[in-house]
C-alpha cells in the first residue's frame, strides 16, 4: 500500500460507487501521461464504476481536450469533460444573456459561440474571466475594468493560484481575478473549481450522492478541499502542481494521499 507523507490514510474505498476526476496534473503533465492512468481507468470500467472529469482548464473547449486526450493514448468522450466554460455558458444562455466578454486564450470561446454567447459586443454586461496566458494584456485588464464600474459583472472560470506547465509553474487566473475585484470593488462569481456547483454538477452526472463519490486532484485547496466541502472524499495525488510544503501549511486533510492515480486500484474493491 502507499505510504503517504501526511497524516494516515484512511482505508479501502468501501463505501464508494463513483470518481470525479482532475485532468491536468493527475492523467497527465504537459503532454506525459501519467505512467498507469490509462490502465487505471480500464480498472474502473470493467468494475463498473462510473466517472467524469473536472477539468479546471480554461484555454481548450471541451472538444479540443479531448483531442488532446486522444493524442496522449486516453479515450475519452467530450461528453464525460465538465468545464466551467459548459457551466459558464450554460448559466449565461439560463439568465436569458447572449453576451460576454471573454479573457480568454487557445479556442475556449468555441464552447461559449455552441451555445449561442456572442463574444463582440462592447456594451456587454458581463466580464467573464478565463486563464488567458499571454492576453492577460494592461489594455484589456482595463477595458474589463471599465465594463465592470459601468455595472457589467464578473464571472471567474477558476481562481487558481498556478498550475504546471511544460516549462514549470504557471500563473493560472486568481491572481488577475483578484487584479480586477481589487480595482473595481466587485467580487466575481465563481463557475469552476472550488465552487460547490461545478461539483455537484459532476455529481448530479453520476447519479450519485456526494457520500459516494471521490474526488480526485493534485491541488490540496480547490480540488480537495472544494470537494470535501461538499462532502464529497477527496484523494490527493502526488503528481502535477502536488508541493509537499503546501499540504504541510493547509488545514484540509484528504481522505487519502496517493503517489499517483496509478495506485487508486489498491484501495478499491475487489469487486462490485
Amino acid at each position: 500500500m502507499n505510504n503517504p507523507e501526511f497524516g494516515e490514510n484512511k482505508g479501502s474505498l468501501t463505501d464508494i460507487e463513483g470518481f470525479l476526476i482532475d485532468l491536468d496534473g493527475v492523467l497527465y503533465t504537459g503532454t506525459q501521461p501519467v505512467t498507469g492512468a490509462r490502465e487505471v481507468l480500464r480498472v474502473l470500467e470493467r468494475r463498473g464504476y462510473p466517472y467524469r472529469f473536472m477539468s479546471n482548464s480554461t484555454r481548450r473547449c471541451r472538444a479540443s481536450i479531448a483531442e488532446k486526450l486522444h493524442q496522449m493514448g486516453f479515450s475519452i468522450k467530450p461528453s464525460l469533460i465538465i468545464t466551467p466554460a459548459i457551466a459558464a455558458a450554460n448559466s449565461l444562455k439560463d439568465k436569458g444573456k447572449e453576451s460576454c466578454m471573454l479573457i480568454s486564450t487557445g479556442d475556449v470561446y468555441r464552447d461559449f459561440e455552441d451555445a449561442g454567447i456572442y463574444m463582440r459586443d462592447p456594451f456587454t454586461n458581463t466580464v467573464v474571466m478565463a486563464d488567458a496566458g499571454d492576453a492577460f494584456t494592461y489594455g484589456t485588464l482595463t477595458d474589463a475594468f471599465r465594463l465592470l464600474l459601468a455595472g457589467a459583472d464578473l464571472i471567474a472560470l477558476e481562481k487558481d493560484r498556478f498550475w504546471m506547465g511544460r516549462e514549470g509553474l504557471m500563473l493560472s487566473a486568481g491572481p488577475y481575478v483578484v487584479a480586477l475585484e481589487f480595482a473595481s470593488g466587485k467580487e466575481s462569481s465563481l463557475i469552476g473549481k472550488p465552487s460547490p456547483e461545478f461539483f455537484l454538477q459532476g455529481v448530479r452526472e453520476l447519479g450519485l450522492d456526494c457520500r459516494q463519490v471521490a474526488m480526485i486532484g493534485d491541488d490540496i485547496t480547490s480540488d480537495i478541499g472544494g470537494a470535501q466541502g461538499c462532502g464529497i472524499h477527496g484523494i490527493l495525488v502526488k503528481t502535477g502542481k502536488y508541493r509537499k510544503e503546501e499540504v504541510q501549511r493547509s488545514t484540509i486533510q484528504p481522505y487519502l494521499i496517493l503517489d499517483s492515480i496509478a495506485n487508486l486500484p489498491e484501495y478499491l474493491r475487489r469487486s462490485r
